[in-house]
This record gives structure tokens, sequence and C-alpha cells, in this order.
């Protein structure tokens, strides 16, 4: 069958692209997405903290 081999060259470069992807998966896993969580939770806080600071916290008004 070909490509069973283990040193066949459509085996090795189909290990090098599975080690490329799961590289890729770390680096999406464990850098970026952490990353981008962070500035969108970050992000949504600040909007809430200016949006009261501008029209004052939310509740019935005060007397």
């Amino acid at each position: 069958m070909p490509g069973s081999s283990p040193n066949h060259p459509l085996a090795a470069e189909a290990r090098s692209r599975r080690r490329n992807e799961f590289l890729t998966f770390l680096v999406l896993a464990f850098g970026i997405w952490p990353l981008v969580a962070v500035g969108v939770v970050g992000g949504y806080g600040f909007l809430v903290w200016m949006f009261q600071i501008v029209f004052g916290p939310p509740g019935p008004p005060a007397h």
C-alpha cells in the first residue's frame, strides 16, 4: 500500500504536517486565545465603567 512505509516521503510529510498543526494548536490554545479573551473581558469592563461615569450607576434615581 503506498504511503504506509515509515520511510516513504508521504509518511514523513504527514508527520511534519501533524507536528505543525499541533504546534499551531498550542500557540492558539495557550497563547493567542487567552490574550483575546482577556482583551474582550477587559474591554467590556472598560466600556461599562465609562458608561457608568457618564450616565451614573444602574438602579433607581437618588432622592
